[in-house]
């Protein structure tokens, strides 16, 4: 099981309760969508899983990854630290370093399994350049591994910070609305590497999105969450503009604005195949 989550709730301090007794499981190398309203309780559901936020104390709340606790009873595990080695987390606004080169932002992956000396020499080795450009190529942007994060777009950003997964080793990816910034062709380009990891690797990928058509086109799997709870969880081919409506009612607007989810749910399209190169042995 790559993900078990039990009796998690979530308050914050101006009163507002955010998430409201969430169970949930996802199994080794599922791709599944998580989409919800803005102030659903996506983003603060990622942020917990991935050890970042402590859920309410509790009795009997849990979060597992790959069955190592990540947190119980609304308190963080003590060893953290190793377990977040095996999350990589995409955020929407990148967490690159501007002024670093791109191949430098990517591997920071690898800082949990160098000595610190290291690290804060950015002093990498061969093998781990080569680790990283190699992850470069399979996103696409090989070519940019000498620039300055500051001079890609938006897309190559985003494409920068999922090679920085792959380095990490995560076998749980988590994006957080990795899309919402991009236009439509490097949303679709985000989508594909990101399936693609989850097919040829093994990888589990969680990411949640505000474009119900994306989720439908690109994970078999959806949940659903409206005012901090879980209101659908299953096949994304069943998610239809009138069930939307049930779960969601006005709300619902915002999804179906603009979207060809009518097409997309009667006939679910398989993303395309991306071209992976030959690893790459070295470059300068």
């Amino acid at each position: 099981m790559a993900l078990k989550i039990q009796k998690l709730d979530k308050h914050f301090a101006n009163g507002k309760h955010a998430l409201c007794d969430i169970n949930l499981t996802i199994g080794e190398g599922e791709m599944v969508a998580l989409i919800g309203a803005s102030g659903s309780g996506k983003s603060t559901l990622l942020r917990m899983v991935a050890g970042l936020l402590p859920a309410d104390v509790a009795e009997g709340s849990l979060i597992e990854v790959n069955g190592q606790c990540v947190q119980r009873n609304g308190r963080i595990a003590s060893d953290i630290r190793g377990i977040r080695s095996q999350v990589g987390f995409v955020f929407q606004q990148f967490n690159l370093v501007d002024r670093l080169p791109v191949l430098v932002n990517v591997l920071v992956g690898r800082l949990h399994c160098m000595p610190l000396w290291r690290g804060v020499l950015r002093w990498f080795n061969a093998e781990e350049r080569a680790l990283g450009l190699d992850a470069l190529q399979r996103v696409g942007i090989l070519e940019c591994h000498a620039q300055r994060a500051s001079t890609l777009s938006g897309g190559q950003q985003q494409r920068a910070a999922i090679a920085r997964t792959l380095v990490q080793g995560a076998q749980l990816v988590l994006a957080d609305e990795p899309i919402a910034s991009l236009d439509p062709e490097s949303s679709r380009n985000v989508m594909e590497i990101l399936t693609r990891i989850q097919r040829e690797d093994g990888r589990t990928v969680l990411v949640s999105l505000h474009q119900v058509d994306m989720a439908i086109r690109y994970c078999p799997r959806v949940i659903a969450l409206n005012q901090g709870r879980v209101v659908y969880d299953g096949p994304s081919a069943e998610l239809t503009p009138a069930l939307l409506r049930d779960l969601y009612g006005m709300q619902a607007d915002e999804f179906l604005s603009g979207s060809d989810l009518l097409n997309a749910a009667s006939a679910p399209v398989e993303a395309p195949t991306l071209v992976w190169r030959q690893p790459v042995a070295q470059m300068a």
